[in-house]
């Protein structure tokens, strides 16, 4: 049972996890400054355009590593 429970914990996390990615993709375009903070790299060129959110991604995987520390403490 041991071994299930622990899987399950994991299974609903991972769920959790999902969800919320889901509601930031949905609301993205609504909040004005995610994807377009200072750090983020966009080059666009004549034929080629190329974007990296590389602060927004940093700053999201902080809040994500905040939110899975606080799921994690017994």
């Amino acid at each position: 049972m041991g071994e299930f429970g622990s899987f399950g914990k994991i299974l609903i996390i991972f769920g959790i996890v999902l969800v919320i990615v889901g509601g930031l993709f949905m609301l993205g375009s609504k909040i004005p400054f995610l994807g377009r903070l200072p750090g983020d790299i966009a080059v666009e060129k004549k034929n080629f355009s190329f974007y990296f959110p590389i602060t927004t991604c940093i700053i999201v995987s902080i809040i994500l590593s905040f939110i899975m520390w606080l799921f994690g403490r017994k």
